[in-house]
């Protein structure tokens, strides 16, 4: 059984959720990333933001990325999965969030991500077609 800790990557770090997006736009050029996982000052997952978060919810609308801050653009109860838990959980929770980066946590801490990269880099050619198929569909999947 593959668990998820041997797909992930594990240097991933976090904006605060005090952190304005302009900080966070800077960490995402800096670590040439487009998503980052928000944390609190707990160091619990409060949610992601993504580079198109800032420019649709924040840009777009006229606001300021110097005054906006993470916790701003973290709605709803974030996706995350366990380093244990096995690959597919994870594959199936991808597909039907259509998410295509999952946090990983350890011990109520973030500890990495797996993203669709990670996987596709280290399963098999099917699945990971199927994967990729599911997350960019239009409507998320309904799991029975």
């Amino acid at each position: 059984m593959s668990v998820v800790r041997e797909f992930m990557t594990t240097d991933c770090q976090c904006i605060r959720e005090h952190q304005t997006l302009e900080e966070a736009a800077r960490m995402m050029r800096d670590l040439d990333c487009g998503s980052l996982p928000i944390c609190g000052d707990d160091g619990m997952l409060k949610g992601v933001i993504t580079d198109r978060d800032i420019v649709v919810r924040c840009l777009a609308d006229g606001r300021d990325a110097k005054a906006m801050v993470a916790a701003d653009l973290a709605q709803g109860k974030p996706h995350w999965i366990d380093a244990d838990a096995n690959i597919d959980d994870a594959i199936q929770m991808m597909e039907r969030y259509q998410i295509r980066r999952l946090p990983v946590i350890t011990d109520h801490k973030l500890v990495g991500i797996v993203s669709q990269g990670d996987i596709a880099r280290n399963y098999t050619e099917q699945k990971v077609g199927e994967m990729v198929e599911h997350v960019s569909a239009r409507k998320p999947m309904q799991m029975t």
